[in-house]
């Protein structure tokens, strides 16, 4: 009988952030998907490689988790540059802009995410930091003022949001490369999931990865998200192999039922066919289900559109015959809910 020593560990405790490193491509021949956003970027950054110039500045848009992040890292990695990392909620002052731009060396990358989120006075600084890599500072007050104009080291700014029409035509317009992420399809997260479960030494079934990339919403941070919470179903379960039931199961306990609604989704849903099936305004069923309106416009009802569930007019949402058959559907996944 082997040692504690010797016994084979199926799954090796590892903390959240190095796991995610762990997971995150490391190349663009790892990045899965989005052929056409990837292609154009690996045109640019070769094309600027043999400029000896630093890359254009670039704007991701698209619903979280599609991969901004990781192509900004993997824009910084193939490039050869440093990385430089912020959000636009962090912006709060022009001199929190300032200091990191004074900061940046010739080629370095400026990764901010969530751009649209940038107050105003702060997006000012931007505009001549863009073009002319320059900051113009503003030096004591009334009759004394002067202007002090900074050098700045040439970078370029990868800008990432999933609210690009909360973006200023000024900001939008100084970007060199817009490109715009789109969810995946069932194959390329089957792929994704497939992947990361190698790198996290789970064993899966092909139907126990079909069923995870059926519900991640073409999202790949979802579907590695259900990854990981079926790798803690079968650790505490002591199952090495993970097959279609125990996935199932794994999916059933997070409500997450089989068109792939979650627990918000149905309340919303549930709410406009209790009020009619609609068209219910949104800020009454923002009251209803307890969230935020925003949450509900940018994370939930993309979705919840794109599959048929939901329709959108001037007049409000109105919930189709589709949600109605899928909320039956779900029964068995939260029976209190109905």
């Amino acid at each position: 009988m082997a040692g504690p020593a010797q016994e084979k560990r199926v799954f090796d405790p590892v903390g959240e952030d190095e796991l995610d490193r762990t997971l995150r491509p490391r190349t663009f021949g790892d990045f899965v998907g989005q052929a056409r956003v990837v292609g154009n970027l690996r045109i640019h950054l070769d094309a600027s490689r043999g400029r000896g110039e630093p890359p254009d500045h670039v704007l991701l848009t698209g619903l979280p988790g599609l991969g901004k992040t990781t192509l900004a890292h993997l824009l910084a990695t193939e490039s050869g540059s440093a990385l430089r990392l912020t959000t636009g909620p962090a912006l709060e002052r022009p001199r929190d802009l300032v200091g990191i731009l004074s900061n940046l060396q010739p080629g370095d990358i400026l990764f901010v995410d969530e751009i649209h989120r940038i107050p105003a006075a702060v997006e000012e600084i931007l505009y001549p930091a863009m073009e002319d890599f320059r900051v113009d500072l503003t030096i004591d007050q009334g009759p004394n003022a002067r202007v002090l104009n900074m050098r700045l080291a040439r970078f370029a700014l990868v800008g990432a949001t999933t609210r690009e029409g909360l973006l200023s035509s000024p900001l939008r317009s100084r970007f060199g490369l817009l490109e715009r992420l789109d969810p995946y399809p069932p194959g390329e997260i089957a792929e994704i999931v497939r992947r990361a479960a190698s790198r996290l030494g789970v064993s899966l079934e092909t139907e126990a990865v079909d069923r995870l990339a059926s519900r991640a919403r073409g999202i790949p941070r979802i579907g590695i998200r259900l990854l990981k919470r079926v790798r803690d179903l079968a650790q505490v379960r002591g199952a090495g192999r993970v097959d279609a039931a125990l996935a199932e199961e794994a999916l059933r306990m997070l409500g997450v039922d089989e068109a792939g609604l979650e627990e918000l989704d149905r309340r919303i849903l549930g709410t406009i066919l209790r009020l009619g099936g609609g068209p219910v305004g949104l800020k009454t069923i923002a009251m209803a289900v307890g969230e935020e309106a925003d949450t509900i416009e940018s994370v939930y009802e993309p979705f919840l559109v794109r599959e048929g569930y939901l329709q959108k007019s001037p007049r409000g949402r109105s919930a189709t015959s589709l949600a109605r058959r899928a909320l039956r559907a779900a029964r068995g996944v939260e029976p209190t809910l109905f």
